[in-house]
């Protein structure tokens, strides 16, 4: 197995947690979190529960909803380790979707950080509602309080070490970031993932996140041309939306053009930065 050598000084919580204290991983179907379900699974780190929050059959990366069903659902079975597929629930019990929510005709805000023309990225509250505050609810359910907050693990690895921000913390729990402790790489948790006999996952994100780059908007044309479509009928509902309130266009890149158009732009090298800084998406 890859050799790593912990800096437990990185998280001081977990020493004082109480035992009985929930234990949970945000999974994102991604190389980071595939990680960490591979270190659960050897011992390596103590959570025996994984909580994948689905934004929607219609708005996740697909691949991601295959690997998740096909590979390390049945793989944390056979390791004895919950993976938990959460959904977001409204009061009167109906279940909401990100494509849903952005396709509601009545709606003045756009959830996902669309470019505005200046390149400029727009307000978005599309991790909140659907990653932080379903797992918050799921955590609620389960007893995690004030009093016994729960430690949730979250998949950032050095390379990614700005994206690591403990003090987002609730009050019903504590983040915590294992790759970090671990001193462990993207490469090293590739490394890992081999070594568990699993493939390496595709990049987890919306298929039409506004943080893909260049290159997986290209991808996603050339490979999957039906998902391209979708992200351009977005791109225009969306802008014919604004339009009728009077409101200047955005995009799904930085280039001020629709997204057909700017990934043919020659000088494009980046249509983003590919992260979403917060580490509950992408991971």
């Amino acid at each position: 197995m890859t050799e790593f050598s912990a800096t437990h000084d990185l998280d001081p919580i977990a020493e004082h947690e109480p035992q009985s204290a929930l234990r949970v991983i945000s999974y994102g179907g991604g190389v980071q979190s595939t990680a960490l379900l591979a270190l659960a699974a050897e011992g390596v780190i103590d959570f025996p529960t994984f909580l994948f929050s689905n934004v929607g059959d219609d708005s996740e990366n697909p691949g991601t909803l295959r690997y998740i069903r096909e590979v390390t659902s049945p793989f944390a079975r056979e390791h004895g380790i919950s993976l938990e597929i959460l959904e977001k629930v409204r009061r009167d019990g109906r279940t909401d979707t990100l494509w849903q929510v952005l396709h509601r005709p009545a709606a003045r805000s756009i959830p996902i950080p669309v470019r505005m023309a200046n390149g400029a990225p727009g307000r978005r509250n599309c991790t909140a509602d659907f990653k932080i505050k379903v797992i918050s609810k799921w955590l609620k359910a389960h007893g995690a309080s004030a009093d016994r907050p729960a430690t949730v693990g979250i998949g950032i690895s050095v390379d990614e070490i700005h994206r690591a921000n403990r003090r987002r913390s609730e009050p019903n729990r504590r983040v915590s970031y294992p790759l970090l402790d671990l001193g462990l790489r993207r490469e090293d948790c590739i490394q890992l993932i081999r070594e568990a006999g699993l493939p390496i996952p595709p990049k987890s994100s919306c298929f039409f996140c506004p943080f893909h780059t260049v290159d997986e908007w290209r991808t996603q044309r050339k490979s999957e041309p039906e998902l391209f479509s979708k992200s351009e009928e977005l791109e225009r509902f969306i802008n014919s939306r604004r339009a009728a309130l009077g409101r200047d266009d955005v995009y799904l890149t930085r280039y001020g053009a629709p997204l057909g158009t700017a990934i043919h732009n020659p000088a494009a090298d980046d249509l983003g930065d590919g992260n979403c800084d917060s580490g509950w998406c992408m991971t």
